[in-house]
């Protein structure tokens, strides 16, 4: 995990400055932030308008009574290519972009799928369900496990 933290919060950034200041020096800084401005609010739009469609399949899904889990799946994928769309740099609007384009989310999707299930199967997540156990949902507890799950 400290890894992980590490490359976001260090090296994504310094990749970034040095993509900047390359692509600064090569085609001028103004056409550089002007590019970066440009991408941002194409990129801003356009995952707009795919998670207004993302958010509509989700409501589709739930009044066919389908569970929507591929539906979520990409309204989460879209949510960060927003957000890699919203952080300066071309590193990260590039994946950005990227997550936009259907067929490229839908392999991510696929590979988010099968991350998950693997997952549940071996028990190192869990899903909550409204209520929590033992209020109509999930299993019954025993006194003592809920007497522990409220202190904690």
């Amino acid at each position: 995990m400290f890894m992980l933290l590490l490359v976001i919060f260090i090296f994504v950034p310094l990749s970034e400055l040095l993509v900047i200041v390359e692509i600064g020096s090569r085609i001028g800084y103004l056409y550089t932030i002007l590019i970066l401005v440009l991408i941002s609010v194409t990129g801003a739009a356009l995952a707009k308008r795919q998670g207004y469609a993302a958010v509509a399949r989700i409501q589709e899904d739930f009044r066919l009574g389908k569970m929507p889990g591929d539906s979520l799946i990409d309204g989460a994928l879209i949510l960060a290519a927003s957000l890699l769309l919203l952080t300066p740099g071309y590193i990260t609007d590039v994946f950005g972009l990227f997550l936009l384009i259907p067929p490229v989310r839908k392999l991510v999707r696929t590979y988010v799928r099968r991350r998950l299930q693997s997952a549940i199967e071996r028990r190192t997540v869990r899903v909550y369900t409204p209520g929590g156990p033992g209020e109509g949902h999930g299993q019954p507890q025993e006194p003592e496990q809920r007497r522990k799950e409220l202190e904690d």
